[in-house]
């Protein structure tokens, strides 16, 4: 057993700083200086939805013969979906 278990959980946990502590030290989501930051998702939120596999499958293979990504497959069709609905299109495709 390491010296550091036999010692009291408390004692352990003290040096652990506190949550606002740790938040404060990571670079925010959205900023250049997070590690994980892109630019090109700057001003954007994800959209997201659960679908069978077959969805993806079929979304990836469409693409590849369009020569072109999932993501301005999906911006087309909510652009049509806006435009069925008598909604002004919001995703410009030069954007994805």
């Amino acid at each position: 057993m390491s010296a550091s278990a036999k010692m009291p959980l408390r004692s352990r946990v003290a040096d652990v700083p506190n949550t606002d502590e740790r938040r404060a030290e990571k670079p925010e989501t959205g900023s250049p200086d997070n590690p994980h930051y892109r630019p090109g998702r700057a001003h954007k939120s994800n959209v997201t939805g659960y679908f069978p596999p077959e969805v993806k499958k079929q979304l990836r293979l469409l693409a590849a013969e369009r020569e072109t990504t999932i993501q301005r497959l999906l911006a087309e069709a909510l652009n049509g979906l806006f435009a069925a609905n008598g909604k002004p299109e919001i995703v410009p495709l030069e954007d994805v």
